[in-house]
């Protein structure tokens, strides 16, 4: 048995940014670790999207080809690798198996062998211009915030990967009112109230309502029936499991057409933490673990504060505790799943490790979490 991988994820947005490919970063020890984890997760792999797999520092070698890649998958080549002997070999054997590659971390100064072939190009554009020849479709990397996704597709570059939308947006403002309504439902909820009460405010916006029964009839709910109004959502679910689905509604509601990425990333955390804590929390907090992972980047997704927001709706003293003091049972999931979107493996590790979680159970979570997040989001 080698040595355990742990992967971090970032998304690849074009210039509207809408998600067109998910980029995995391998933190192992050497290839053949990467390799190992990596054939652990064909049953979780997310498929809607393309995937980069980045072996981080590591240099790319034929070992590679031990992977069973599945049909989306495409390989990074750092341009510092490209003229080793053993990454040439790789490129040969990975172009013969008909495995898409991408050019990582390119500069002017790149010199690419002739027979190779690029799908994107990744180039740092905090030191690089996008290329004026590219041989693949150029994306930035390393922008510090939205205004920088900005320069850089307007000098150039076709696309990003990373979290430079977490930043750079507006001051606090209140709640819109797509927002509210959603919100007044799952107070509504949340308090028992008279499902004629809650279809009431249902059936003022056929749009929630078309959603939140496109949700709970979604694969990711598991039923065996088709669900076919609320008050029927209600006698077979009850009002609990309705609950995660109207959260899941509110962190959607955003009618911005540049929001799919911060969505993608609430709905993955809080699929993420739901599959984690079941391993050691009992059923009745499984649903809560889900709302605190996706209710923490609220803020950026209706433009107002965390204390404002949880001011506005009636939610259960572990949610309240992890989102606004970092504090309670349900915190260390959630610092966990911030990690899993940064390039700290050595940081990943300690937090998995303290949490007495398995490497393997750690990457299967967030991959499957992650295909769930882009099943709903597409």
């Amino acid at each position: 048995m080698t040595q355990a991988t742990l992967f971090t994820r970032e998304p690849v947005v074009n210039r509207k940014r809408a998600i067109t490919a998910n980029r995995l970063i391998a933190h192992g020890a050497d290839v053949a670790a990467v390799v190992e984890s990596l054939n652990a997760l064909q049953d979780v792999w997310p498929s809607h999207h393309p995937v980069f797999v980045s072996l981080e520092r590591l240099v790319p070698t034929p070992d590679l080809m031990a992977w069973q890649a599945p049909p989306n998958a495409m390989v990074e080549i750092p341009a510092q690798a490209i003229a080793h002997p053993r990454t040439l070999e790789l490129l040969g054997q990975l172009r013969e198996a008909g495995i898409h590659t991408c050019l990582a971390w390119h500069t002017p100064q790149t010199v690419v062998p002739p027979e190779s072939e690029w799908r994107f190009v990744i180039s740092d554009a905090r030191k690089n211009p996008a290329p004026a020849n590219p041989p693949g479709v150029p994306l930035a990397w390393g922008l510090a915030d939205l205004a920088a996704f900005q320069t850089a597709t307007q000098n150039g570059y076709e696309g990003a990967s990373g979290w430079f939308f977490l930043k750079g947006h507006p001051p606090s403002r209140a709640l819109s009112p797509a927002h509210g309504q959603i919100v007044q439902l799952l107070n509504l909820v949340r308090n028992n109230a008279d499902i004629v009460q809650i279809e009431r405010l249902l059936k003022q916006d056929v749009a929630i309502s078309y959603k939140l029964l496109r949700y709970i009839n979604s694969a990711g709910f598991g039923l065996m029936v088709e669900i076919q109004s609320f008050r029927h959502a209600v006698s077979i679910l009850g009002y609990d499991a309705l609950n995660k689905w109207l959260s899941l509604l509110l962190v959607t509601a955003s009618r911005d057409p540049a929001a799919p990425a911060l969505m993608q990333t609430a709905i993955t955390r809080g699929r993420f933490m739901e599959i984690l804590g079941a391993s050691w929390l009992d059923s009745s907090h499984h649903d809560n673990l889900f709302i605190t992972g996706a209710f923490s980047l609220l803020p950026l997704l209706t433009g107002t504060g965390m204390a404002e927001i949880i001011e506005a709706m009636t939610l259960p003293a572990g949610v309240v505790d992890a989102l606004l003091y970092d504090t309670g049972e349900y915190a260390p999931l959630l610092r966990l799943a911030k990690l899993t979107e940064g390039f700290d493996g050595a940081a990943l590790a300690r937090q998995v490790e303290e949490l007495q979680l398995r490497p393997e159970q750690v990457n299967a979570a967030l991959l499957s979490a992650l295909g769930f997040a882009d099943n709903l989001t597409a």
